[in-house]
Parts: structure tokens; C-alpha cells; sequence
């Protein structure tokens, strides 16, 4: 229910409850009046009759004093006079009707007033003792019907009921149109505002003129879009430096990365750099001709292109690019990122070897930031082994659940790119500080601790996580989980 609506009927219901209780209670004291009335107009008539028929009995006798009576009742319209004895001996005509315990006071000489309930309207009784010449005891009966005050009553009722519900009317329009015009829509305006606050939408402003607590609500809502205006333009200029800044670092640490890379790319470089440079001196000295001459073109050819394409995969790896996510088959970015590696791995003697069908096995990721991921991983596991070894990255579909330190979540289908290695692995307390940025165990100007902790972001931000396990002398194994991408 409206709050307009509300008020209307507890001020209706207020209105009709206080005029209701008044109209009770003065329509009680005017029924009390009325019978005090009535009482006290039968005690004066009755003294007044009492104190005529006792002088005219003892100067004229009992019939005359009688007829006294008789002719009193014959004026009084209202009031019905009658003569009684209250002995036994007396007739019907002037026995009193009352109950025998009613008439005891009475023969004492006291006054009796009794009501006597009857179904159209009551009868007022009074009974006063007469003091007359002889041994019995008589007494003046003087009744009256209260009709008149039921039909008093009634018109007070009615006249009442239609003032109070002439007033609750009244008050009922009043306060309805007050209510809509001081609350209801005021309400409702500051409502729509906080649903549009509440939608993301902080451009509109209340005009509410109201100098009351609405007004005031509506200028603190006002005062709120503002601050929170201002709020989401710091927060977003926050993040798009945050965002900046994050992508400087990934930058950063892929160029790091391409450092490590650069001695096995010039070992690499080396062998198709001496074959161009025998072959172009065995031209240049005239020791080929005829045939051996497009023969040998051909190797410099060969081995330029070969130079040529390990260079653009490590400029490639190096230059900067925007996030894109998009459907992403993980065999082209191992692929990827195998042939930039393999030149490193085969320097520190380490074999790189694959595990699981990857063809079937396709992501919703950035591929750029996927292979930089996986790069540090694989970097910081071929730099685990100054001996060489063996390097084994396994993928795999595994039914998982994030786990409760990454917020927790529903099961669900997931790509596991697994990176083992056989290092010298780490213990505990090194282990759980892995992923914070700049920490790394790696002597200075070898590391900048920043490899797993982008790592971190970029597998998070996918709405995946790593899982790292490693134990000392046993080497080390950091599980990649990615949701998988079904169409």
C-alpha cells in the first residue's frame, strides 16, 4: 500500500474514531440528563400532589382527595398519575404492578424510581409515599415513557453519523490530495531516481522545491550523484592507469623475456649465418659455376628465410599488442611458442616433450597473452635445470572447481596446461610467495620476479588460475586451468 494511501486512512480512521467516541459519550450524558430530568420533574409533581392530597383528604375526605388525583392525571399529558395502596387489601385498579421488595422502602416513607424495560420504549416509575388519616399506607405512582428520549437519541445519531462521516469525507480528500501532492509524488520521483542511481545512470538531477525532509532527501540524492559521478570518473581513469600499468609490465617482462631468449637465438643464427657466408665467398671467389651457381643461391636463399623467420617470431613475441579474446585452439599457441623456445632449451640441454591430444582443445583466450603465460612458465622450468632434463607440458579436459583462495564456484569443464619440470623444485615457504610480484629467488640482474605474477593476472583475468606444486629435489609442476570453449 501507498504511503499517501496510508496516511489517508489512519487520519480517516483517527477522525471517525475520536468523533465516534465524542458522539457516545454526549449522547450518554444526554440520556442520563434526560432521565434526571424526568426524576426530577416527578419528585416536584409528586410533592406537590403529595402535600394537596393530604390536605384536602384530612378537610374533605378520601374521595374528594381521589378525584384530586384523577383530574391531575386528566392535565398531564406525559405523565401517568394514579393513586395505590400497598397493602393486600387493595383492588387491581390500585395496586402499583411493582415487585413486592420494591415497595418495602416505600411503606417506609421513602421515594422508589424504577425503570421497567419494554420493547418499543421504557417506562420511568416513581413511587411516593402519601401520608394519609388511618391505618393503611397509600402512595401517588407516577410513570412516564422515555420515547421521547429514544427518538432524541435516534436524531442525535443520526445527525452524528452524518457529521462524522461528512468529516471523515472531507478529511479523506484533503488528506489524499495533500498526500499526493506533498508525498506521493515526490515519492515516486525520488523512487524512479534511485532506480536510475541504482541502473548505473548518474546524469539526471531531482527538482524537488519541497522545504521539508523530501526536499531535503531529494538535494542529499542530488549531492550523492554527484559525488558518485565523480567517483566513477576517479575509479575509471584509476583503472585505465592500473590497466596501463599492468600492461607496461607485461611488456616489461615479455622483453625481459626476450632477453633470455636472444643467446640461443644467435646460437641458432649462427649455423645458417656461416652456411650464407660460405656459400656467398665460394661465389665471390669464382670457386662454383655453371649449375652449382643457382644451386648455391638457392642454400643462401634457404638459410636467409630460415634467419629471417626466427627473428620475426622473436619480434613478434617482443611487440606490443591490445588484448583480444576470441576462440583460441591451444595446439597453434604451444606450437608457437615451442619453435621460439627451442633454441634456449636445446643451449640449457633441455628436451621439450608434449603430453595429450590438443587439436580437440580450444579456449575463449587472448592468444598473445596465452603465449606469454606460458612462456614465463616454460622459461622459468628450463632455467630450473642448469643440468638439462626433460620438460613436459601436458594438456588435458578435467571436470574442476576453482579453489576457495580464488573465490570458489561451480564445477565446471576446463582445460588443464600442465608445465613439469625436473629442477631442483622449491620448499614451502618459497612456494606460497611465488606469485607476488618482484619476489624471486634467482641471483641479481638473472630475474625480475615478475614472470609468474603477470602470469598470474593473465590466467585470472580468463577466468582461469594456477595451481603450483613443488617439492625439493623432485622438481616442480605449475598446472594452468582455463575454462574450456564449446560451441
Amino acid at each position: 500500500m501507498k504511503l499517501a494511501r496510508k496516511l489517508t486512512l489512519a487520519l480517516v480512521f483517527g477522525v471517525f474514531l475520536v468523533l465516534a467516541l465524542s458522539a457516545y459519550v454526549q449522547i450518554r450524558r444526554e440520556a442520563r440528563i434526560f432521565e434526571n430530568d424526568v426524576q426530577r420533574d416527578h419528585h416536584t409533581m409528586g410533592r406537590v400532589l403529595a402535600a394537596a392530597v393530604t390536605e384536602v383528604w384530612r378537610s374533605e375526605g378520601q374521595a374528594r382527595a381521589l378525584r384530586l388525583v384523577d383530574d391531575a392525571n386528566e392535565r398531564e399529558r406525559q405523565v401517568d398519575i394514579r393513586w395505590v395502596w400497598l397493602d393486600e387489601q387493595a383492588s387491581e385498579a390500585y395496586r402499583t404492578g411493582l415487585a413486592p421488595e420494591l415497595l418495602v422502602p416505600v411503606s417506609m416513607g421513602q421515594t422508589v424510581v424504577h425503570r421497567i424495560p419494554r420493547k418499543d420504549a421504557d417506562v420511568l416509575i416513581t413511587c411516593m409515599p402519601v401520608p394519609v388519616p388511618g391505618d393503611r399506607v397509600g402512595a401517588l405512582l407516577l410513570s412516564e415513557s422515555l420515547a421521547g428520549a429514544r427518538r432524541t437519541l435516534r436524531s442525535m445519531i443520526l445527525s452524528t453519523t452524518v457529521t462524522t462521516a461528512a468529516l471523515a469525507l472531507v478529511c479523506g480528500l484533503l488528506t489524499t490530495s495533500l498526500g499526493v501532492g506533498l508525498v506521493g509524488r515526490p515519492m515516486r520521483t525520488l523512487i524512479d531516481q534511485a532506480r536510475r542511481i541504482g541502473a548505473g545512470d548518474l546524469s539526471r538531477r531531482l527538482s524537488l522545491h519541497q522545504e521539508d525532509e523530501i526536499g531535503e532527501l531529494g538535494r542529499e540524492m542530488n549531492a550523492m550523484c554527484d559525488r558518485l559521478a565523480a567517483a566513477n570518473q576517479k575509479l575509471e581513469s584509476e583503472a585505465a592507469a592500473r590497466l596501463a600499468a599492468l600492461q607496461q609490465l607485461r611488456h616489461a617482462e615479455r622483453l625481459a623475456t626476450v632477453g633470455k631468449l636472444a643467446s640461443g637465438i644467435a646460437h641458432e643464427l649462427g649455423a645458417p649465418l656461416q652456411v650464407v657466408a660460405g656459400r656467398a665467398r665460394m661465389l665471390v671467389d669464382g670457386d662454383v659455376s655453371g649449375d652449382e651457381v643457382p644451386t648455391n643461391g638457392q642454400i643462401i636463399l634457404e638459410q636467409a628465410q630460415r634467419m629471417t623467420q626466427i627473428i620475426r617470431q622473436l619480434l613478434d613475441f617482443a611487440r606490443r599488442r591490445s588484448a583480444e579474446k576470441q576462440e583460441t585452439p591451444l595446439g597453434s599457441v604451444l606450437r608457437s611458442t615451442f619453435t621460439m623456445l627451442r633454441p634456449l632449451a636445446e643451449k640449457q640441454g633441455v628436451t621439450i616433450v608434449q603430453e595429450g591430444d590438443t587439436p580437440a582443445l580450444i579456449v575463449h583466450a587472448d592468444a598473445d597473452q596465452l603465449q606469454q603465460a606460458l612462456t614465463n612458465v616454460v622459461v622459468n622450468a628450463i632455467q630450473s635445470m642448469p643440468s638439462g632434463g626433460t620438460l613436459t607440458v601436458g594438456v588435458r579436459a578435467e571436470r574442476a572447481s576453482p579453489p576457495a583462495d580464488q573465490g570458489g564456484g561451480v564445477e565446471g569443464d576446463y582445460v588443464a596446461l600442465s608445465v613439469r619440470d625436473q629442477g631442483g623444485g622449491m620448499p614451502a615457504d618459497i612456494l606460497e610467495h611465488i606469485f607476488e610480484p618482484f619476489f624471486t629467488t634467482k641471483p641479481v640482474g638473472e630475474g625480475t620476479g615478475l614472470g609468474l605474477s603477470v602470469t598470474y593476472g593473465i590466467i585470472k583475468e580468463h577466468g582461469g588460475w594456477i595451481h603450483a606444486d613443488s617439492r625439493v629435489d623432485s622438481g616442480s609442476c605449475f598446472t594452468m586451468f582455463l575454462p574450456q570453449w564449446k560451441p
